[in-house]
C-alpha cells in the first residue's frame, strides 16, 4: 500500500483504529469555549468527529494519508522570504498552501484511486474518503496513526518533513493493523505560540479560532473585529507565521507535482491589484483554487484591511485612489471596511 500511495504522490500512509473516546473531552471543551467562532457545523456534529463508526456505519480502520505541499520552486531559506514579505506593506501575503491548485480536488482524487487498488487487491470494500470534507478529527487520525505528532500551534508535525503536508483519510470496512504513533519533539520550544500576530495559540494545543487570521480571513463571512484588523497586516488569505517560525520545518519537504506549483498571480502581487479584480476576474484567477471559496466580497473585505494597514504605514495616494473605488459598493461588509481603511492615517 505504502508503494501505491507513493506512485500517487503521497508522502506517507498510516492506519488507525476508530476509538477516539480520549479526544471527545478536549473537542468538547473547545466547543463549549466557543473557540470554534462561527464555524456552527462544528457544533452541530459534535462528537461525531470522534465516532468514525457513527459518521461512516460499518468503519472499522482509517487510512491516513499525507501528501507534501511545499511548491518544487521554493528556494532555500524560504521562512526568512515569506517573513520578508511582512515588510512590504503593499505586497499581498496568500498563505502558501493556497497558492497552487485546491488541494480539496488533488487528494479527494487521489485518495480514491488508492481506494480502488486496494480494493483490486482485496475485493469489494466499503469505503469513503475525506480531506478536510466532513466532521473528521484528521490531526487526531494523523498523530494516531504515526504521520507525526500534534504541535502546541495543533498542527501535525513530523520530523522528516515539519508541517507542510496536507491530510486525507479512507475509512474502510476492512480491519487493518493500526501503525504506531510517534512520540512528540517540541521540548519547551514556544516558537509558535510566541510568534502568531493575534496570540490565537491560548494554550497548547488549543487555538481560538475567533483570533486566527486563517478563520478571519477564509472561515469568518461578517465583520473582522476592529481590534484584530491591524494585527492582519497585509495577509488576506491566511496565515503561515506559527509554520513559518517552527524549527521543524526546516525538514520540509518539496511537492513534485505540478499542482502546487505557484499561480504566478497569488504571489508577489500587490494589494491595489488584487483589489481591482471584478467577481468576473476574480472567478477567472482563482478558477480550481482553494481561494474561490471565500468568494469576491471576502476578498475585497480582506484586502481593504490590508489597504487599510499599508494606508496607516504610508499615505500613499494610489492606495487611497483604490479604495476609493469600492466606497460605494453593494456589500455593506465591503463598504465598512473600505472606509475603515479610509480612515486610518500614516502613523506619526
Amino acid at each position: 500500500m505504502q508503494l501505491w500511495a507513493r506512485e500517487l504522490g503521497f508522502s506517507q500512509i498510516g492506519v488507525a483504529g476508530v476509538d477516539l473516546s480520549s479526544s471527545e473531552h478536549g473537542l468538547l471543551e473547545w466547543l463549549a469555549n466557543g473557540f470554534h467562532g462561527d464555524m456552527h457545523y462544528m457544533q452541530v456534529h459534535g462528537l461525531k468527529r470522534a465516532r468514525p463508526a457513527e459518521l461512516v456505519p460499518g468503519t472499522v480502520s482509517v487510512i491516513t494519508a499525507r501528501m507534501d505541499y511545499l511548491p518544487k520552486s521554493v528556494p532555500d531559506g524560504w521562512q526568512a522570504i515569506e517573513f520578508e514579505r511582512l515588510r512590504r506593506p503593499e505586497e499581498a501575503i496568500v498563505s502558501m498552501y493556497a497558492r497552487g491548485r485546491d488541494y480539496h480536488k488533488v487528494l479527494r482524487a487521489r485518495l480514491q484511486k488508492l481506494s480502488d487498488r486496494i480494493a483490486e487487491a482485496v475485493g469489494p470494500l466499503g469505503h469513503r474518503v475525506f480531506t478536510d470534507s466532513a466532521p473528521v478529527l484528521e490531526c487526531e487520525l494523523a498523530s494516531r496513526s504515526g504521520q507525526g505528532w500534534r504541535g502546541k500551534h495543533t498542527l501535525v508535525l513530523n520530523r522528516e518533513a515539519g508541517s507542510m503536508f496536507f491530510l486525507g483519510e479512507i475509512y474502510v470496512d476492512l480491519a487493518l493493523e493500526p501503525t504506531a504513533p510517534t512520540t512528540p519533539h517540541c521540548g519547551t520550544c514556544t516558537a509558535c505560540m510566541d510568534v502568531c500576530p493575534t496570540q490565537a495559540i491560548v494554550g497548547e494545543r488549543m487555538v481560538d479560532a475567533r483570533r486566527c487570521i486563517s478563520y478571519l480571513t477564509i472561515e469568518h463571512a461578517g465583520s473582522i473585529p476592529e481590534a484584530l484588523r491591524p494585527l492582519l497586516a497585509n495577509r488576506i488569505y491566511g496565515c503561515d507565521d506559527c509554520q513559518l517560525t517552527c524549527p521543524w520545518n526546516k525538514f520540509a519537504q518539496r511537492s513534485e507535482l505540478p499542482d502546487f506549483d505557484v499561480r504566478p498571480m497569488l504571489e508577489g502581487n500587490s494589494l491595489v491589484h488584487l483589489f481591482s479584480w471584478n467577481e468576473a476576474e476574480f472567478l477567472r484567477y482563482t478558477e480550481g483554487s482553494p481561494i474561490r471559496r471565500i468568494g469576491h466580497e471576502r476578498w475585497l473585505r480582506n484586502i481593504a484591511v490590508a489597504l487599510g494597514n499599508a494606508l496607516h504605514r504610508r499615505d500613499d495616494p494610489q492606495i487611497r485612489a483604490a479604495l476609493l473605488t469600492r466606497a460605494a459598493h453593494d456589500s455593506a461588509i465591503v463598504r465598512e471596511h473600505v472606509a475603515w481603511a479610509l480612515a486610518r492615517t500614516a502613523a506619526a
